[in-house]
């Protein structure tokens, strides 16, 4: 391994466990299991800059198979590009605004196109259905100014926090009129004026008619419980608007090595590798690609760890 004194050798009498955190932000493996990352940003992952995929890599050079047929291989999130001082662009997951009274999401076809209040997850799922191949997945997040001014969008604070510096940044598009909002963000005027009309027309009745929103717990739990009759919608209607462009982003990765019930991995023979355990991100998720809500990487690293410790010093209780 390298350390600052040059490269060490280590031994280990028990075994290894492989803990680095799955293949985030390793591009050319994203792009080959990623249907809508086909290209160099077109996807963008909140993990750390350090998880490259070395554990994954590391395995497979001594036979260690992988599973990355999974309908998903990684935790999606809706994420937005953040400018810095520096000129590079900051990922920020988009995690409890779309669920917001007052906040939806269209496509450039001025169209909603999913339930904004369900899981993060769920709504990179619905993009990704949404967008014709060959179209980037992107969308945009909208408000008026009493919505952001009460709860902020994104990266954007709410009230007494400026508007301005995200706005002079390019993060904010601004228009005074929807109008002049779908012409600044590149989106089609006409589909949207149609379904913030629609939407502003669900608003006295608490039902959302095209996609259910505030219909389940869990989307209500992202909204306002003052907001009635539904705490998850509000009209757009005061101006000036806004807008936060979206792209998928993930928090972390499903598709992994493939282990037994004790975490070791496995070869493409079925056989465990003596001595080697994965867990965490580097370990194919035990819930196939799936994601059942918050801490489904947390959890099973928590739980797969301890077993692996267990197995490794000999307790096989």
């Amino acid at each position: 391994m390298h350390t600052p004194h040059g490269m060490r050798r280590v031994m280990a009498r028990k075994g290894v466990v492989l803990a680095c955190g799955g293949f985030p932000q390793d591009i050319a493996r994203r792009q080959s299991l990623y249907k809508h990352a086909s290209a160099e940003g077109e996807h963008v992952s909140a993990a750390s800059p350090g998880n490259t995929g070395d554990g994954l890599r590391m395995a497979e050079t001594i036979g260690a198979a992988t599973l990355m047929d999974y309908p998903n291989a990684g935790a999606w999130a809706p994420t937005s590009l953040v400018p810095r001082p520096d000129g590079t662009k900051g990922p920020f997951p988009h995690f409890i605004d779309r669920g917001k009274p007052g906040v939806i999401a269209v496509r450039r076809n001025g169209k909603r196109f999913v339930n904004e209040a369900n899981s993060y997850h769920d709504f990179v799922q619905g993009l990704e259905a949404a967008t014709p191949r060959g179209e980037p997945a992107e969308a945009f997040l909208i408000c008026d100014h009493r919505t952001i001014r009460n709860y902020g969008l994104g990266h954007v604070k709410p009230a007494p926090m400026p508007l301005g510096p995200s706005i002079k940044s390019g993060y904010l598009v601004k228009g005074d009129t929807l109008e002049d909002l779908a012409r600044n963000s590149g989106i089609d005027i006409d589909g949207f004026e149609a379904t913030v009309a629609r939407i502003n027309d669900d608003v006295p009745t608490g039902t959302d008619t095209e996609y259910g929103r505030g219909s389940t717990a869990y989307n209500r739990f992202h909204g306002d419980p003052e907001v009635k009759p539904n705490p998850c919608l509000a009209p757009i209607k005061d101006g000036p608007f806004y807008a936060v462009r979206v792209i998928p982003g993930s928090i972390g990765t499903f598709a992994g090595l493939r282990t037994d019930r004790h975490t070791r991995v496995l070869n493409e023979t079925g056989e465990a590798i003596d001595g080697l355990y994965a867990v965490g991100n580097d370990m194919a998720s035990v819930l196939g690609g799936n994601y059942s809500g918050g801490g489904i990487t947390l959890g099973p690293g928590m739980t797969f760890g301890f077993i692996a410790g267990q197995h490794a010093s000999g307790a096989r209780a």
